[in-house]
């Protein structure tokens, strides 16, 4: 296979709501919008939101979105903790910590249930430093 392209498209109810908050809270520009379809960009990556219901979707795939996580690599971890829990009041569901395996983190939850993992990389422990190539 010689893959072009790959991003990950999004299934939600409310189209427009979803990439509003890809756009204004981690800063994607729109590269095409429809009522049922929004395709974002950013400097390094591509995500692509669409209505559940839409006629494209087969038949018993059109549930709401669970058990998807996106990571999103950031410099600072505690600044955008600030801007997005403190000053932007969204819904944290993992307070910043540190973890052992190299990353200091939080996550929060983007409309239509998608858990976003902000990251900062960090210095790992020795016990996980030799896990990286």
């Amino acid at each position: 296979m010689d893959i072009t392209s790959f991003y990950p498209v999004l299934m939600v109810d409310d189209v427009a709501g979803a990439a509003g908050f890809y756009r204004e809270e981690l800063g994607f520009e729109t590269t095409f919008e429809a009522d049922w379809y929004v395709s974002l960009r950013f400097e390094g990556g591509e995500l692509a939101i669409l209505d559940r219901h839409h006629e494209t979707i087969p038949p018993g795939f059109r549930e709401p979105v669970r058990g998807l996580l996106l990571n999103v690599e950031v410099a600072d971890a505690a600044a955008e903790h600030a801007r997005l829990v403190g000053e932007r009041g969204l819904p944290e569901r993992l307070p910043l910590r540190d973890e052992a395996f190299g990353q200091r983190h939080f996550i929060v939850e983007a409309p239509g249930g998608v858990l976003i993992d902000v990251i900062e990389p960090i210095e790992p422990s020795p016990e996980f430093a030799e896990a990286f190539a």
